[in-house]
């Protein structure tokens, strides 16, 4: 899942004509949907959504229309603007859990994708594992296609992630332990190339990763394909790599 912090129309299409293969959510991020002209975000989201991209605004523009009991008619709008997915969020807000499955159910009845995202911004109101892991089984039991997990899109001090950036090890394997199956609909943020690393290396190269720039698509994709450092360096001493589009490209 990519992070867009307000991409035009012609920097997309070049991204995408690189990019399209490894991007599966596009995140027009916090409430960025509301500030394009109107026609811009529509041409923008067909060309996306031609691509095969699930694409849908961050958590922030439902929380402000959450809090203004505008959902209805945010949902409406979301569908009628061009998304095919909703974010669902209380990282700012709070909402009570009738509230969060209600608003699963109205994503859900106008034909769209939820997804949720589970933690606070707050370095100060972190969420623990136990926590995480037990409303995302909610919302998937709700309805919920993928559950994002907090790391904002600078990855630091807040969510799984400490003040330099480091992942909780301990809690992530908590979490994959609770969730079992599931996991693999988890949508991990990991705005940096470590954090990234890191997942990769503790899920396989399959892991959901979100908040990631498109910029860094083919970027992050070479980590998933052991060509950088990060990832092929654990592996050189156990094994030697064996990748058929490796050896074609190498013979040509």
């Amino acid at each position: 899942m990519v992070i867009d912090t307000g991409l035009g129309p012609e920097t997309t299409r070049d991204i995408l004509a690189t990019s399209n293969a490894f991007i599966d959510h596009w995140k027009f991020s916090f409430g960025t949907s509301m500030i394009y002209p109107t026609e811009v975000l529509r041409n923008k989201l067909d060309l996306l959504r031609s691509h095969g991209i699930t694409v849908y605004p961050g958590g922030t523009l439902y929380e402000a229309c959450a809090l203004d009991r505008q959902t209805p008619q945010f949902l409406d709008t979301i569908k009628h603007l061009g998304f095919n997915a909703v974010e669902i969020s209380d990282g700012t807000i709070d909402l009570t859990r009738a509230d969060r499955r209600a608003a699963i159910t109205g994503v859900l009845e106008r034909g769209l994708i939820a997804i949720t995202e589970v933690g606070k911004k707050s370095p100060y109101r972190r969420l623990a594992p136990s926590d995480v892991s037990d409303q995302a089984l909610e919302d998937f039991e709700a309805g919920a296609h993928h559950v994002v997990v907090e790391g904002r899109e600078s990855g630091i001090g807040v969510g799984l992630y400490d003040e330099h950036g480091e992942i909780d090890l301990r809690a992530v394997d908590e979490v994959r332990t609770a969730l079992g199956d599931l996991v693999d609909r988890v949508i991990w943020e990991a705005p940096l190339k470590k954090q990234q690393a890191s997942l990769i290396r503790q899920f396989g190269v399959n892991v959901g990763l979100g908040n990631v720039s498109p910029r860094d698509a083919v970027a992050l994709e070479a980590l998933r394909a052991r060509l950088r450092f990060e990832t092929l360096e654990p592996i050189v001493a156990r094994a030697r790599i064996r990748s058929r589009a490796l050896r074609d490209y190498c013979h040509g």
